[in-house]
């Protein structure tokens, strides 16, 4: 992830710069020390506020400029709203938004006081803000020939100058120390969702299996065990579905295996995560149309989400045994590709016949399921996959849908998904689909009819699921080209990695 911002933390009483920014609640409340700013410069910020409408509603926010009487250029009003009601997640996302208004009015560097008319801001909280503004402050510009300067606000206005954003933010809090020490961990949670955006924004010409499953090598470094295989390990595995899909392609699969042990207790069964990563996605021999053709560069945001959750879980030490395994392929139209009506023997050794080419994402999942039930025995599993536009017919972009075994194992991604933003909606499973993947020549087809085919990908890799509890969430519509939101302008959200890692904070790692 491209570091663009600076963070620190100082003392309240510490508070200075040129730029200050201050919480003002609901009603216009304001903390001890705007209050002070405020009556040393004879009530300019009331009668600024009075003037303005300015009552410190959720995403206003009010700008005085040169204040009269007072030791800075400017101060930044956001409004915080009812902040008794600010959960953790409102926190990231308040971050996101000063970091937003900042970069607005195109301001290098910035104190922001975390204080409100009730107490001061919570280290954790404070720690929350300064992740929203980090992840806010993500950027993609590695293609760019003359990317933009964070926080130079002397450079040429335009098209890349209106992308700059606040190059240094200092966080004012009553408990700098914890507070720093609280964000410590939230970096890492950072550079997983910015590892993950990397990938997903990443052109197909530049990251093919084979350079992806490079850039999840170099992971070694923040203490992963990573495991790469080849065509010739896949083959010896029997992984013939996973290999049907790549063997259109001139660029060679590869599965990649990323392990984190940071349980005490070694032989602790471990959490396994498990993404789809078809590098780009043609549709194969049933192409797809041209329009949006571009955006199937996203096709491997499942596996990216993975990558990113190893990293954090990785970066800050998680006390749980976690495994993440990703399928690398390519799915293009060729002489040697797979054909409608071909029939792949998958690792579970059950018969597949291919339909249609498109529904590629599904034959790459049913041999990493299979797997990694197989060889790491998880006391869970779940699986990320951008795997079928339904899913956006049914949900849009604002949920992700969830499909699993097991109540318990989706209402900890439910609530994960509520404390993160990170939404999730339950879907059913029905044996009652079944029938739609019945073929005549195989064990089973991998399309169903024309209706309900999200739920029918879904019973599909159920079928290559055998005790372990599993969920699987299909992001098709959170993991790329989603809405905007405070704490991302990415084209790449990164969706899944904070909701994963909440998801092991809540449930799964020791206490």
């Amino acid at each position: 992830m491209p570091i663009t911002v600076d963070i620190s933390f100082t003392s309240l009483e510490k508070a200075q710069g040129e730029t200050l920014v201050a919480l003002a609640e609901a009603k216009f409340g304001l903390g001890t020390r705007a209050q002070a700013l405020d009556k040393a410069g004879d009530g300019q910020l009331k009668r600024a506020a009075k003037a303005a409408g300015f009552k410190g509603a959720t995403k206003s926010a009010l700008d005085l400029l040169a204040p009269h009487g007072l030791d800075c250029d400017r101060i930044l009003l956001v409004g915080a709203g009812d902040v008794s009601a600010l959960g953790r997640n409102d926190w990231v996302l308040l971050g996101g938004r000063i970091y937003g208004e900042l970069k607005r009015r195109r301001i290098a560097e910035a104190t922001v006081i975390l204080e409100t008319k009730s107490a001061p801001v919570e280290p954790d909280a404070a720690a929350a803000v300064a992740l929203g503004a980090q992840l806010r402050a993500y950027r993609f510009d590695e293609f760019k020939s003359q990317a933009p300067k964070s926080g130079d606000g002397d450079d040429e206005a335009g098209e890349d100058g209106a992308k700059k954003g606040p190059g240094k933010l200092r966080f004012a809090v009553k408990e700098p120390g914890k507070a720093e020490k609280c964000f410590a961990e939230e970096t890492h949670v950072a550079a997983g969702v910015g590892l993950a955006r990397d990938l997903v924004n990443a052109p197909a010409n530049a990251l093919g299996p084979v350079e992806f499953a490079d850039r999840l090598a170099s992971l070694a470094e923040h203490g992963l065990d990573v495991d790469v295989l080849d065509e010739k390990a896949l083959g010896k595995l029997g992984m013939g579905a996973l290999l049907g899909v790549a063997q259109g392609s001139a660029r060679p699969a590869r599965v990649v295996v990323m392990r984190w042990n940071g349980s005490a207790k070694k032989r602790a069964k471990p959490i396994c995560f498990v993404g789809k990563g078809v590098v780009f996605d043609t549709g194969g021999i049933s192409l797809k149309p041209a329009k949006g053709m571009e955006d199937m560069k996203g096709d491997m945001a499942g596996a990216a989400a993975v990558a990113g959750v190893m990293r954090a879980l990785a970066g800050r030490k998680a006390p749980v045994n976690a495994v993440g395994i990703v399928g690398l392929v390519e799915n293009m139209p060729s002489s040697k590709a797979q054909r409608p009506g071909d029939i792949v023997r998958s690792l579970a050794g059950k018969t597949i016949e291919v339909l249609n080419t498109d529904a590629e994402g599904r034959l790459v999942l049913a041999d990493l399921l299979w797997h990694a039930e197989d060889s790491f025995k998880p006391q869970a599993m779940i699986n990320l996959a951008t795997l079928t536009g339904a899913i956006m017919v049914a949900l849009g972009k604002e949920h992700a849908g969830l499909f699993s075994n097991d109540d318990e194992l989706a209402a900890g991604l439910m609530a994960a998904g509520q404390a993160t933003g990170e939404r999730l909606w339950r879907m059913p499973l029905d044996a009652a689909y079944d029938r739609e993947l019945d073929s005549k020549t195989a064990d089973m087809r991998n399309i169903g009819g024309p209706y309900g085919g999200t739920i029918i990908a879904a019973q599909f890799l159920k079928r290559f699921v055998r005790e372990v509890p599993w969920a699987h969430l299909d992001v098709a519509g959170t993991a790329m080209a989603s809405a905007s939101s405070d704490v991302s302008e990415s084209w790449g959200s990164g969706f899944g990695v904070r909701l994963l890692d909440q998801l092991v904070r809540d449930v799964y790692q020791e206490r």
